[in-house]
Formats: structure tokens, sequence, C-alpha cells
């Protein structure tokens, strides 16, 4: 049925009967597709229908679909002329896992993080009316989004425009990447209690509203008093009281698997004339596999996996940079009870899902509100606990102010660990970690470090736990480095840079993964030049230990900063200010991330692409060297 779709528009060809049958072939790519590839299974499979239901009443792309987040758009993909290309999904040059503009004009906003929709969807109304159009604006929000501060601003600021066909979807299915939490979560799940509110209803409001209008003298009066009493009623016995209160017309629950009530909803959606509407439907994240269903956590976004069971095919038994410091946060919080650990929506992926067990009443989410994380930790902070916010890396730029202004101005000793740090792989641009070392090490009073092993990871977060001042660790996505046997153990005690290899005539300063990449390169540096190169586990990028680099430019040799970030304000930028600082005059290649965006594909693809690789590395540091 699939393939009989070559335009969009074919969908309304289909009798709304075959419709559960185009869901079902849909679901079963993208089953089959995910098992190979891995993507976000499960919240693609909790909203087949309503996308389709969209597309069959509505008119993408004149009317605009806005996915919030975007992990939820395989469907769209899949109904919009990507099919042929399907199997490239989250590849190295295929299709995204996520809306973007540069590969189909039906992906109207190129997305990765939450809760945005509902404010762009009211800009582009904006510009709509502004332009005498009339087309259909549809924000697709989930219910985990709407724990967001933009999305609640979105509410705020539409709820008092008279837009007209503007329809926000809210996709409510109890999750986000984990369970949701917070009062509005548990506002929704009380909604879930009322049964859907049947057209009829709506049909005889506006039946008495009009007949009331057309009573001579007192048909307007009339017609207010009507208002007034029905939307008390309305409160009473509908579930959207809050946001009707806030200005939409509220529709559902709709069972948001029920393609026949979903069009049904989407129409009396439609009807409405003027003033924003917010269509509310339950869906069941991961619906159709029993496996993303039984565990919607773990399907949210994930690796290949056997299509018959649903068990992860690559499964390390190297354990992973967040699962040593989920270890190691419990560790120090069993010797010290005033550790606190606070995540945002993210205590899986950020390894404190056996912190949350071990310490229930330590642990806090503050659901996908990254600067309700920060803040909460100030307040904690102010009473005397010692809070440890984990949040990804690319998360935490939306905290950006709250770092300066509540911690780093206040100088709370907050530990904050940036995980997927540097490139993250399939997920891509939106999710690559490509700007925290720049953006945190110009803030003042920060202490800011990465580990180039597991062993530096666990010291640095004693360290931080007791330094008194504000602290960040970025860690790398994906498996630890484990610290060579040569080299002693000790705990960090002061800010110190660690020489990995003694060598002459190059000095290469390495930072975090970077570490890693680096070492397997010095038998072919030395194969080529002669001469083995001296080659640092940096770990501090602020305060930067400076001896190596004042060593080095006396000597004067060539310094190699490395680092799986931004190169503008990096850590290679820290090394050459120490340099002019101090007057010196050194030759300097400052080795990371391109000034551009990353496409998506394995890191290994990623790492070659920019340069990064052990070889590319190698291939750099040698054709410098020449070069001199």
């Amino acid at each position: 049925m699939l393939n009989s779709i070559k335009n969009i528009t074919d969908i309304k060809k289909l009798s709304i009967k075959e419709l559960p049958l185009l869901a079902h072939e849909i679901r079963e790519i993208i089953i089959d597709t995910t098992s190979k590839n891995g993507g976000h299974i499960a919240p693609s499979l909790g909203t087949v229908e309503c996308t389709i239901a969209m597309h069959y009443l509505f008119n993408s792309p004149e009317d605009k679909f806005i996915w919030d987040v975007g992990h939820q758009c395989y469907t769209h993909k899949l109904l919009t002329g990507r099919k042929d290309n399907f199997h490239t999904l989250r590849q190295f040059g295929g299709i995204s896992g996520f809306p973007k503009r540069s590969e189909s004009p039906h992906d109207i906003l190129d997305t990765g993080h939450s809760s945005t929709s509902i404010c762009v969807g009211a800009g582009i109304a904006h510009g709509r009316d502004m332009k005498k159009e009339d087309f259909y604006i549809l924000p697709f929000i989930g219910d985990g989004a709407l724990t967001g501060g933009i999305a609640l601003e979105g509410l705020n600021y539409s709820g008092n425009c008279e837009f007209k066909n503007f329809i926000i979807v809210l996709n409510d299915n109890k999750m986000s990447i984990s369970e949701n939490v917070g009062a509005i979560s548990h506002y929704l799940r009380k909604m879930h209690l009322y049964g859907y509110v049947a057209p009829n209803a709506y049909k005889i409001r506006d039946g008495v509203d009009s007949f009331l209008k057309s009573i001579p003298n007192i048909g307007k009066n009339a017609s207010n008093i009507f208002e007034n009493l029905s939307n008390n009623i309305k409160n009473m016995i509908t579930p959207g009281a809050i946001f009707q209160d806030l200005g939409f017309e509220y529709i559902g629950p709709v069972d948001g698997h029920n393609i026949s009530e979903l069009i049904e909803g989407f129409n009396i959606a439609r009807s409405f004339k003027s003033g924003p509407v917010l269509l509310h439907m339950k869906t069941i994240k991961g619906n159709g596999y029993k496996p993303a269903m039984k565990n919607p956590s773990l399907f949210h976004g994930l690796g290949p996996f056997q299509r018959e069971t649903g068990e992860l095919i690559k499964s390390s038994k190297i354990p992973s940079y967040s699962s040593v410091f989920g270890n190691a946060l419990i560790a120090e919080a069993e010797k010290d009870e005033d550790i606190v650990a606070i995540t945002a929506a993210m205590p899986d992926g950020t390894g404190l899902a056996e912190f949350k067990k071990r310490f229930p009443d330590r642990f806090f989410d503050v659901g996908i509100a990254e600067q309700s994380a920060v803040d909460l930790a100030v307040g904690l902070a102010l009473e005397g606990k010692k809070p440890v916010v984990a949040v990804y890396s690319s998360f935490m730029q939306r905290a950006f102010d709250q770092l300066i202004h509540d911690v780093a101005l206040q100088e709370l000793p907050i530990v904050f660990i940036l995980d997927r740090g540097g490139l993250v792989g399939d997920d891509g641009p939106t999710h690559h970690g490509a700007f925290d070392i720049s953006f945190m090490r110009m803030i003042p009073n920060f202490i800011v470090m990465a580990p180039g092993n597991s062993e530096d990871l666990e010291n640095m977060l004693s360290y931080s736990l007791n330094c008194g001042k504000p602290a960040s660790i970025r860690i790398p996505r994906g498996a630890v480095c484990k610290r060579p046997k040569k080299l002693k153990t000790r705990a960090i005690d002061t800010l110190e840079a660690e020489k990995m290899v003694t060598g002459k005539n190059i000095s290469i300063l390495a930072i975090g993964k970077m570490v890693e990449n680096i070492m397997p390169a010095v038998p072919i540096i030395e194969k080529e030049l002669g001469f083995k190169p001296t080659i640092y586990n940096y770990r501090f990028i602020k305060p930067i230990p400076v001896e190596p680099i004042l060593k080095a430019a006396k000597k004067k040799e060539i310094i190699i900063t490395i680092e799986e970030n931004t190169v503008l304000g990096g850590f290679g930028s820290a090394v050459n200010e120490i340099i002019i600082a101090e007057k010196l005059c050194a030759k300097c290649l400052n080795i990371g991330l391109p000034d551009k965006f990353i496409e998506q594909g394995s890191v290994p693809e990623l790492h070659e692409l920019t340069g990064l690789s052990t070889t590319g590395l190698a291939k750099k540091i040698i054709g410098f060297y020449k070069d001199k």
C-alpha cells in the first residue's frame, strides 16, 4: 500500500478503512529498519496513526507540521517521498533521524531538542497572517516536551493570540525518554480518566449559541451568559480546563491509535474558525512492537537489535563513561550524605538510574527542563548540599545563563557532568557535544575538566565534590579507555597535566577522548619522523596547567593541541592565550572540530571525516612538522 503513495496527495485516495492497513505496513518498515540501523523506534511507533491522519486531512507542505524534538517523524518521512531511502536512516550520508529542511520541503524545522514547536508555530502564524494567507499550522508536541519552559512560554503566548487554523497536537504517552515527572504529568494522568468528548457536544453547543444570538435585542447578552455557563459546565465534565483557561479550544483525550477517532478530532479542530485549538491524544510509546512497549525507555533510542526478540546486537562488555560515573557517584554518596544527584529527564542516559534506586530521596528529576535542573542545584547548594547535575553536553547549552548568573557569579560548589561531550554518532548535528569546552571555559570561577580514561573520571569526581568551587567534567559517549598500567595511579589533588609519552621536538597536548586516539599514533609518527613526540593527557582545561606549555615553547618545540570540540574558543585557544600572555614565540597547531555542523554517522566515520582518527591525527602532525 505504501508503494502506491508516490505523492503525498495519493494518501487521500485511500478510504478510512484502508488506513489501519497502511499503519500496519509502516510500522513493520520502521521496526525492520531500526532493528538494523538503530534509532528512535518507540517514539515513532507511537505516532504512526496520528501522522497518517494528519496527512490524510491536511496538505503538507502548504500546511506546516512542526515536529517537536522530531524523533517521532519516521512515518512522516515514509509518507513524504523518502521510502526508497529509508534504509539509510541515521547512516553516514543517509537520511536524518530528525526533521531536516535540506532533506525535504515537508520538514519545516530542523529539530533535535525539545519544546520549541509552539513558539515557532506562533511565529509562523504571525508571518502567515501578515501575508494574508490561511494555511494550517500544527505544532506536534509530546507530554514530555511540554515540561520544558519554552513550551509553557509558547502556550502562554499563543493562548493569548487569536490565531486561526492553529492546532497544537499533544501526544500524551506518559513518557519523555524515561517516565515523566512533575505536576503537569500528574495533571495529564488525571485527564486520562475522562472519555473523549463526542463531536455532538460541540454541535449542540454551537447550535444553542447561534439560536440565542438570533433572538432580537437580548440575543448577544443571552449568548454571553450561555457561553459562561457552557464553559463552566465544560470545565466540570471535560478534562481540558487548564488549556481552556489559557485560551485554547480543547479536544480530547482522543485515542491516538484509532484513526477514525483521530480524523473526527481533527475535523472538530478545523471547525473552529478563530482562536488556537489543542487536540489531546493518548498514545502508547512503542505501540505495535512488544519489546518496545515493555521497555519504552530502552527503545526510545538505541542501536541495532534482534527484531524477533528485541535483544541488543552490540552489547559491549566494556563499561561506558556514563556507567563509570554513576558507580563512582554512588561510592562517593555512600561516604557523604550531602551528595545529591539531579538530571533533566535523563536518569538512564546519564548513568544515574542505579543512583536513583539506591538513594531515591537524594535523586531529583526535573523533566525536560535544563534551566530548572541548574537552579534546583543552586538552591540545594545554598542549603549546604553537594549537587551533581548530569546533562548531555548539547542540552546544557539551554542553561547557559543559569551557569553564569546563578552558579558562577556566586561561586557555588556544584558539579556538572556534561555527558556526550564530543561527537555522538548517528543522532547527528543536533546532539554532537561540539561546543561545551568553549562555553564552559569562558565562565569565571569554573574548574573545567575532561578525563582521558576511567580513573581520571573517578578522581575528577572526587576532586570536584571537595574543591569548593563550581566544576564541570566532560565525558564522551561510549566505552571507557583504561589507564595504561605502566602509569602510576594517583588521586587528582593538584591542577596538573599528566605526561603519557616522553619524547622530543613535538609536544602534543590532548584532552578527553583524543588521548585515546593519539596514543596509537605514536609509532606511526616515530616511523615517519624518526622520534617520538611528547604526549600529555592534559585533563584540566581551566585553570590550565602552564608548565608543559612554557617548557615546550622555551625549548622551541612544536606545540599541538587536540580536542573533540570546535577549535573556536576551545582548548587550543586556551593554550594559545598562555603563549601570547607570556610573550613567547612558538609554532602551534590546533586540531579539533571545524567551524561547521558535523553530519551524522558512526563515531569512527566522523573521526575520519574530521581528521580526528588515529591515522588522521598522525597525518596532520607529520605534515605540519615537515612543513615547519
